[in-house]
């Protein structure tokens, strides 16, 4: 049971970041391919129906974790309190962005706007690729399963390292190029003309950024953290993982190049599958290791809630999954297709 529910955090976090995480890269891109205040508000009304939907993973996903891995969930919550006040506050400031864009008919307010947006999302980009980073590197605990950390110290990987050290500041940035990237194919696959074509250039941009930093974070992480190698060694079928990390990064390429989209979008969607399942594969069954002594790390089985509330639990979520998924699916087929601006200004989903 414990390993069922490692799954299903992990299958819904990946969830969150491959759906969310085009519209962070929308946000991220934003004022780079939108030239006019018309673009980005079309920007604004790709993701317009489905953004506030996708934010549910992150909640479903806190909760899932709070009921699977209660003391996991107490001492990450607890020890990386300075940086979740952060993730809070550029979330709201991001809804702020988006929602209130069109309260004011101001120029300087809708511009405004568009700013907090774009720069909360690049910022809620490196955070979470930083706390990814966090993970698999491993915080300072404690014998009662509990740490502190600062936002940084001296940059240096080391057991009272900060939130920030150049391991997980490559981990923000490789989240931050892939999100970018992830997002400007979205937007591709969503729009026409000149935008569309900003959008695959900014998405090549991204790629290139991509190709640099991906088998540098491998590095690093083998460096950092030697010991994730251990399951791929035993499990071979393992090494698949970063085959198709590779591969998805290669075809993303090809897909953009020929004007395929909505492929080159897909393709995106699997490398960053590829990457997450990579790192819940090498790091099981820790859920956060220990950088001051390996036995007080945070295991699957010493953080687990009991075995009948597991089982118990497992029947409540296939049922909300069910329900779940069927909602999601009308959502993105309802929304499917190119959009285009109404020709009688803003309107829609809040006002795009």
């Amino acid at each position: 049971m414990e390993t069922l529910w490692f799954v299903i955090v992990a299958v819904m976090l990946t969830a969150y970041v491959v759906l969310d995480g085009f519209d962070l890269g929308a946000g991220i891109v934003q004022l780079l391919v939108g030239r006019t205040a018309e673009e980005r508000r079309l920007i604004i009304k790709t993701i317009g129906p489905v953004w506030d939907g996708n934010e549910v993973w992150l909640l479903a996903a806190g909760g899932t974790l709070y009921f699977a891995f209660p003391l996991l969930y107490a001492s990450s919550f607890s020890g990386f309190y300075l940086p979740l006040i952060m993730v809070l506050w550029l979330l709201m400031l991001r809804g702020i962005g988006i929602e209130f864009r069109a309260h004011l008919e101001s120029p300087v307010w809708r511009h405004f706007c568009d700013v907090i947006f774009s720069m909360s999302s690049l910022l809620l980009a490196i955070f979470f690729g930083a706390a990814l980073g966090n993970v698999i590197r491993g915080a300072p605990l404690n014998a009662q399963g509990y740490f502190f950390e600062p936002l940084w110290t001296n940059f240096r990987v080391q057991p009272d390292a900060g939130i920030l050290d150049w391991y997980t500041v490559i981990a923000g940035l490789v989240a931050l190029f892939a999100l970018a990237s992830h997002g400007a194919l979205y937007i591709a696959t969503k729009t026409e003309g000149g935008l569309n074509q900003r959008a695959r250039q900014m998405a090549a941009y991204a790629w290139w950024g991509l190709l640099v930093l991906t088998p540098v974070s491998l590095v690093a992480t083998v460096y950092v953290r030697p010991h994730m190698l251990a399951n791929y060694k035993a499990q071979p079928l393992g090494y698949l993982i970063p085959v198709i990390v590779f591969g998805s990064l290669a075809l993303m390429a090809r897909f953009r190049a020929r004007g395929e989209d909505r492929m080159a979008f897909l393709t995106s969607c699997t490398y960053i599958t590829g990457m997450l399942v990579g790192a819940a594969f090498g790091i099981y069954p820790y859920v956060l290791p220990a950088s001051t002594d390996p036995k007080f790390s945070l295991t699957i089985y010493n953080t687990a809630a009991g075995q009948h509330g597991l089982r118990v639990g497992l029947v409540w979520w296939l049922l909300g999954m069910v329900l779940v998924l069927g909602y999601f699916r009308y959502l993105y087929r309802q929304f499917r297709g190119k959009v285009t601006l109404e020709p009688d200004g803003d309107s829609g989903h809040g006002g795009y």
